[in-house]
């Protein structure tokens, strides 16, 4: 029992290789049914949501932080459905939610451009100049997405513990590869990772309801124990807290919440 998450770039195949993992080891394979999943839960936009995950921040979003949200949701969302364990995930910034999790295999899929541009004719009918560009163009929008989201280039083999390069490797021997190595000791679910995605799904599903009222909140759990720290400025704090509070309580799992508060510092002339 374990979880793979499966990072790739336009047209690199790795969709064909997450279902072919999915399929050899009986798994649940997941993409874009999570951000649906979101979409519903918290009641946003299918459209802005999976913008929000993929395109790089415009200058205005920049100052606004409209995309934080809209991660949260997804977050929120992914780590609730990876509690039931034997997952096989290849959707967006899946490997950005769970990158300190100890049981999830963290796999990039790269192919190269040629043979994804060619991908991209074929798919598209459009030319091979269009394709370029539009390899390109997403290849650069996830970079700038994820440098500044995370502070992390997604192309970084850090990130992953196993990179595959598809070129000369069937999709069937690339998923292989990845089955046997999850089957490793070290990617099996313990009790310790159980705890840990638990309390991260947790966390996550209180950040996400809170980001309505409160744009900087970051919420911890523990067991149930939820320690929720805002930032706060010049603001009634008392009724922020009753109102954390209140909101917080009905989540479930949560056994005892504790609020704490930061001062909101505003750079001024």
């Amino acid at each position: 029992m374990s979880i793979v998450s499966i990072s790739r770039g336009c047209d690199s195949r790795g969709e064909a290789v997450a279902r072919e993992v999915a399929e050899q080891l009986g798994y649940a394979c997941l993409s874009k049914d999570i951000v649906l999943d979101a979409s519903e839960i918290f009641h946003i936009a299918e459209p802005k949501l999976f913008r929000a995950l993929h395109d790089a921040p415009s200058l205005m979003e920049r100052f606004t932080r409209e995309k934080e949200p809209c991660v949260a949701y997804v977050r929120a969302a992914l780590l609730k459905f990876l509690q039931e364990d034997d997952v096989v995930y290849h959707g967006l910034a899946g490997h950005f939610f769970i990158r300190d999790l100890p049981h999830v295999l963290k796999v990039r899929i790269i192919a190269d451009l040629e043979d994804r541009i060619r991908l991209e004719m074929e798919r598209n009918r459009v030319s091979r100049e269009v394709a370029g560009k539009a390899i390109a163009q997403d290849d650069t929008q996830r970079r700038k997405w994820s440098r500044y989201m995370f502070g992390i280039d997604t192309a970084d083999p850090s990130l992953y513990d196993l990179v595959i390069h598809i070129q000369d490797i069937s999709i069937s021997d690339a998923a292989s590869i990845i089955c046997h190595t999850v089957r490793m000791p070290r990617f099996q679910t313990t009790q310790q990772g159980l705890k840990a995605i638990r309390d991260l799904a947790l966390a996550a599903e209180i950040q996400a309801t809170l980001r309505h009222m409160l744009p900087t909140v970051h919420a911890t759990a523990d067991n149930g124990k939820v320690v929720v720290t805002v930032k706060l400025g010049e603001i009634d704090t008392e009724s922020v807290i009753r109102e954390i509070n209140q909101s917080v309580a009905v989540v479930k799992g949560v056994r005892s919440v504790e609020v704490k508060t930061e001062p909101l510092i505003v750079f001024s002339e």
